[in-house]
């Protein structure tokens, strides 16, 4: 029978304590993202607990988007969200439908250098961490749409550091869990409006002083950690935000 470790961080209620010690079981690498994990009845049997308590630690982690279930075929480890498209914010001109495209992906240049404490705050590193930072141009039909500045954390995404850019995929977030491990589980955008200084305008082929939405992201892997922090700027006349409330 598997031992049950107590522990608080899904709450204080013994379904709450089996969802964290399956969470740990998949950041341990037992399930791996795409993978099936056990049925309820094994589950049950190996804790030795209700099967309605495994199914309210099930819901937990589906609920936390550690699980998914698929009907008539199981519940799996996450595989994290492919996109997270920044292309949702916006319409631009000679594009109908910009939020199902991917952006041809163009890295303009990476360094290594130390984080900043807002980096390290937000990103719970040590003090003297150092960051991998990305300047990307993202391109529909050859022109310019948004501009990137992405900040990773080392050694977590050090397999990226020193490899070739030119390799790279458009879609880096199914790339970090190639390469690095990395399952990206969420993403949290907070938007504003800001202008593009000089260069910013150039990349984008638009004026300085150019009115620009600023999309600041945090991105969380599977374990509920900030992974990736980016800022992303594009046209603020192409921003379009629909909302629906019932």
């Amino acid at each position: 029978m598997t031992t049950l470790v107590k522990n608080h961080s899904l709450g204080q209620s013994r379904y709450g304590n089996l969802a964290t010690a399956l969470r740990d079981r998949i950041l341990q690498g037992e399930w791996v993202p795409g993978e099936v994990i056990p049925a309820e009845s094994a589950l049950a049997q190996s804790y030795g607990v209700a099967l309605g308590t495994i199914r309210q630690a099930l819901s937990l982690l589906v609920q936390d988007g550690v699980l998914q279930r698929r009907h008539g075929k199981g519940t799996f480890v996450t595989t994290g969200v492919n996109g997270a498209s920044m292309m949702r914010f916006f319409r631009f001109r000679g594009t109908d439908d910009a939020a199902s495209m991917t952006p041809n992906s163009h890295i303009l240049g990476s360094r290594l250098r130390s984080a900043s404490l807002q980096e390290i705050q937000a990103m719970g590193m040590a003090k003297g961490s150092q960051v991998l930072q990305i300047e990307r141009l993202r391109s529909l039909e050859s022109e310019p749409c948004l501009l990137e500045t992405i900040v990773l954390p080392l050694p977590l995404f050090g397999a990226l550091a020193d490899s070739d850019t030119d390799a790279w995929d458009d879609l880096l977030y199914p790339m970090y869990q190639q390469r690095c491990g990395v399952v990206i589980q969420k993403t949290q955008d907070s938007l504003s409006f800001s202008q593009l200084n000089a260069r910013q305008a150039k990349r984008l082929k638009l004026a300085a002083a150019h009115p620009c939405v600023l999309v600041d992201r945090q991105a969380f892997d599977i374990a509920g950690r900030c992974v990736e922090l980016r800022t992303t700027r594009g046209d603020a006349f192409s921003f379009k935000y629909t909302a629906q409330v019932q």
